[in-house]
């Protein structure tokens, strides 16, 4: 089980495959882990594109059910992230790479843009999360009830009224949009972009379709695509095929 450690942060990830890079990001919020991709996604892109791609994928720090660990950084949420991911293609050498992932991949593919945008090729939305209004308070009441009680019951340093501050920063006065960049960014981004929209409370499809179309460089799958088990092939099909269209 490989381990990337930094200081007092532990990550663990896995690799599959060989060749260009492509770090996956899996959904399930703060509990995002490896696991998860067998568990509640659609698909497994480890194992849909390792035959062409050097798959790379993480625990989140601190996910629930995962083997990751690090700080609690109240107030650098989603930049702490954000340095697990790039300090973990650092240790693998991996200088560019493609990166796809769902749900939280998102915001966290937004910030890894913004951080290190040179090294980013393309970028895979699936199933995107963003803020919705009519559900203001969702991610918010979400982890407070599925995340942060066995997050302080396996780590005691740690209160429900610092989890509540973490996610207050992380999302309560990051309300808008994908949370970690401003429409202005993805109107001005030039990577290519793929999203793969869906319609759930925490993936809004009018904020899919919106950075589908702000972003200069994009591509929206067909929608829905995970219905019917059907679809899905088609939509990995689309994935995989954007993908090669921008390996160097």
């Amino acid at each position: 089980m490989p381990f990337y450690e930094k200081g007092d942060v532990r990550i663990h990830y896995e690799e599959m495959g060989s060749g260009l890079p492509l770090l996956i990001i899996p959904g399930g919020g703060l509990n995002s882990t490896i696991a998860g991709l067998d568990k509640t996604h659609p698909f497994n892109a480890m194992r849909e594109f390792s035959d062409r791609f050097r798959c790379i994928c993480a625990d989140l720090r601190n996910a629930n059910g995962g083997q990751s660990t690090g700080p609690l950084d109240i107030e650098r949420t989603w930049d702490a992230i954000t340095d697990d991911h790039v300090g973990l293609m650092d240790h693998l050498g991996a200088k560019q790479f493609m990166v796809l992932g769902y749900c939280i991949g998102q915001p966290l593919i937004w910030n890894l843009i913004k951080r290190v945008g040179d090294r980013v090729i393309a970028a895979v939305l699936t199933q995107p999360s963003g803020f919705r209004p009519e559900l203001p308070n969702q991610f918010y009441d979400n982890n407070m009830k599925g995340w942060g009680p066995d997050f302080v019951a396996k780590r005691p340093e740690y209160t429900m009224e610092q989890v509540s501050q973490y996610l207050t920063n992380m999302y309560t006065k990051k309300a808008d949009f994908v949370f970690t960049v401003p429409r202005d960014f993805v109107k001005s981004c030039k990577t290519p972009i793929l999203v793969a929209p869906d319609d759930s409370p925490p993936h809004p499809y009018k904020v899919a379709m919106e950075v589908a179309m702000l972003s200069p460089n994009s591509q929206v799958t067909l929608y829905p695509w995970k219905d019917t088990p059907e679809r899905v092939p088609l939509a990995v099909r689309h994935i995989r095929m954007f993908l090669e269209a921008h390996r160097p």
